[in-house]
């Protein structure tokens, strides 16, 4: 079986110098997520940034909800190529680093095109399914124990052949060795179980970043 590659900091470096370059905000947000310790855990890496880039632009990608923004590198990557006429919609519980993303938003010139809606995230997404919004992507990267939720209403949101795209679906490698079983390899193994099993979607999982899959409303 031939493997996949380990994707290092070195490799990860020569991707980007062959294709997309880093916009200065998106390298900003990056500077700024390495002085937070264990916390620069929380955003998505580079090479799941160019991919998200390259689904937008390839599939027309104008309405995307965001279910965790951290401090706002997923949702700057995004709003950089979505058409004039698109937004972004973010979901976050904390005041402090949507603060943070708010302000890399205005840099970056996103300030009207994102938007963040503090609270939690299942409030907001059952009050948008009474409402009847519709979205051409979710991106989800918050608490792993509300996974399957955001998930099930994410469904109902986004429009048929809509993208749903979940982060951290391989937990470090974890969900494949047997001796871990803390709780949150366990519930990220009962989301990627149900996924697997879910038969109104099209999935794969990508081995980028933390691993995520990738699903299309059929």
């Amino acid at each position: 079986m031939i493997k996949n590659l380990n994707i290092d900091e070195k490799l990860e470096k020569y991707i980007s110098e062959h294709s997309y370059r880093l916009h200065p905000v998106q390298e900003e947000i990056i500077e700024y997520n390495n002085t937070l310790g264990n916390s620069n855990k929380m955003q998505i890496s580079v090479t799941q940034a160019y991919f998200f880039q390259f689904l937008i632009k390839t599939n027309n990608i104008k309405k995307i909800l965001e279910v965790g923004t951290f401090t706002g590198y997923s949702a700057v990557s995004m709003g950089l190529v979505i058409p004039k006429d698109g937004n972004i919609t973010c979901l976050d519980i904390n005041k402090e680093t949507s603060e943070v993303a708010k302000s890399f938003f205005k840099k970056a010139n996103l300030d009207k095109k994102n938007e963040i809606i503090l609270g939690p995230a299942i409030n907001t997404l059952k009050k948008f399914k009474d409402e009847k919004k519709t979205f051409d992507m979710v991106f989800i990267d918050a608490d792993k124990e509300n996974y399957i939720d955001y998930y099930n209403l994410s469904l109902e949101l986004i429009k048929k052949n809509g993208f749903i795209l979940i982060d951290n679906v391989l937990w470090k490698g974890d969900v494949a060795d047997p001796n871990k079983n803390d709780e949150l390899t366990n519930v990220i193994r009962k989301f990627n179980s149900f996924i697997e099993k879910d038969d109104r979607i099209q999935k794969t999982i990508l081995p980028l970043g933390d691993g995520i899959t990738i699903c299309r409303k059929i």
